[in-house]
């Protein structure tokens, strides 16, 4: 049994978006998923994020499969530097190093120099989701992500943001993706 973790990002909550159907989807395949909630916007940080995960963090193991959304694979890679498990997949959906106009809500989680041979050896597989047309992260950032741990952006065409504003209740192909690496 394959434990999941799904991770919202800024401004977000475990019960939007596509987060609910995934989660009840990986469950009929007998994962473990976990779907925490973070403060946010009112006392975001990494550190308070990290305080969160900390009832978390026992279940990572090399069976693992961790799934973060826009400021969540900023966190996801904060965790993956720091853990002392190795896991088996990490997919980065809208994700992003740095922004130009960098939110402050976002900057701890980003605004460092991070690890990344740890990162890299502490994950087997890495996906990287992107839109065409996402409003808020432009591709040229999912692609400097997906070559600095040395994967290729998997392009989606008009998806937005992933979100529900983009009509995205469901998401089939980060399932399928998710069940091959199950």
């Amino acid at each position: 049994m394959a434990n999941v973790f799904i991770i919202h990002g800024s401004y977000g909550h475990p019960q939007e978006n596509w987060f609910p159907w995934l989660k009840s989807e990986l469950e009929k395949l007998d994962c473990k998923v976990f779907a925490p909630e973070f403060p946010t916007p009112e006392k975001q940080s990494l550190k308070s994020w990290l305080k969160v995960f900390e009832d978390y963090k026992q279940y990572l193991d090399e069976n693992s499969v961790v799934i973060g959304h826009s400021t969540g694979c900023a966190f996801l890679l904060n965790v993956l530097e720091k853990s002392k498990s190795h896991i088996k997949a990490a997919f980065f959906i809208s994700g992003f190093l740095k922004l130009k106009n960098n939110l402050e809500i976002n900057k701890s989680f980003t605004d460092r120099v991070f690890n990344w041979n740890k990162i890299k050896k502490s994950c087997k597989h890495f996906y990287v989701f992107h839109s065409d047309n996402d409003p808020h992260i432009p591709l040229h950032k999912a692609q400097k992500l997906a070559k600095t741990i040395g994967v290729n952006v998997i392009l989606v065409k008009n998806a937005g943001h992933f979100n529900e504003k983009s009509g995205y209740k469901k998401f089939d192909l980060l399932l399928e993706k998710v069940k091959e690496v199950l």
